[in-house]
């Protein structure tokens, strides 16, 4: 490889790190509108989830009208239905999460997905998984229970909604895997655009529909534009450089939303938070580097 080769490289790997450290700032101030709207104004969790992903999809029709409703064209309809049912019933847990918790600690116990994921390769896709996984994986769920503290009398049940969240998109995500195979980029991503926000709106209605005004208008606005400006930075992330490299850096989603939390709602995490929120990152770094010598070793 000359010079040249690795500059470029190099650039590249400077930008998919920027772009992501982008994306995390993004997330957190999208993570502190939702819980201002739910937890301060009291606006109802359901109705937030849907206002935010209407926006979302409001500021997303350029891209549709770009990929044009062709890209729906599938084999497999059933399989985006569940798998767009059950990222919505995770925005669903995530949202009402933030209306009851922290966001250090929210943040902190959606990090729990990828283990999710691995037992869920394990039990539905039949992934072989070896005893350094499940040992990850049983690291990162003491991290969880070192942050939940279910045996404290300060434990709530509402605590427990950031990991429903990251249980749902675990799942989600599974069937996005099984997809990737043998479905365009586009098809993927055109279905959860278009189906989001119809499977939002039904929960919303059984939980009692709520239209926001005024300034609560506003945010829903301001909402909805950093949801799709936080992942058109994680798509850009992801395209300038490999997941491998980039993906270490979204683990900084932590101290920025305990950053953003501290700064907009005074929430000063308390010393379990670190120990739990270490285990569950190195548990998480483990995995993905050992994702990566596989892969190698497959090459």
């Amino acid at each position: 490889m000359n010079q040249t080769s690795l500059a470029f490289s190099s650039s590249r790997a400077v930008a998919g790190a920027a772009f992501m450290v982008l994306a995390g700032i993004a997330f957190s101030v999208l993570n502190v509108v939702t819980q201002w709207l739910t937890m301060k104004l009291g606006f109802a969790a359901a109705s937030a989830a849907f206002w935010q992903y209407a926006f979302a999809l409001l500021f997303s029709l350029p891209f549709l009208r770009r990929a044009g409703f062709s890209a729906m064209r599938t084999s497999y309809p059933w399989r985006h239905i569940v798998r767009v049912a059950l990222a919505a019933l995770g925005v669903e847990a995530w949202v009402s999460g933030l209306a009851s918790v922290p966001i250090w600690q929210a943040i902190a116990l959606v990090m729990t997905s990828p283990f999710f994921i691995i037992l869920g390769a394990r039990l539905f896709l039949g992934e072989r998984v070896g005893p350094a996984r499940w040992a990850a994986t049983a690291v990162g769920f003491a991290g969880a229970m070192i942050i939940l503290q279910p045996w404290s009398d300060a434990f709530t049940w509402a605590a427990l909604l950031p990991i429903i969240s990251a249980l749902f998109w675990g799942a989600s995500s599974l069937i996005t895997k099984s997809l990737t195979g043998i479905e365009k980029p586009e098809t993927i991503t055109v279905w959860l655009l278009v189906l989001l926000t119809p499977i939002n709106g039904v929960l919303a209605g059984v939980a009692g529909f709520e239209v926001p005004q005024g300034m609560t208008l506003a945010l829903f606005v301001f909402a909805g534009l950093l949801t799709v400006f936080a992942q058109y930075l994680l798509t850009l992330a992801y395209t300038v450089a490999d997941a491998a490299y980039v993906q270490p850096f979204d683990d900084l989603k932590l101290p920025l939303n305990v950053l953003a939390g501290w700064l907009f709602f005074g929430y000063a995490p308390a010393g379990y938070l670190w120990l739990g929120a270490a285990l569950i990152l190195m548990a998480s770094l483990f995995i993905m580097r050992n994702e990566m010598r596989r892969e190698k070793n497959a090459a």
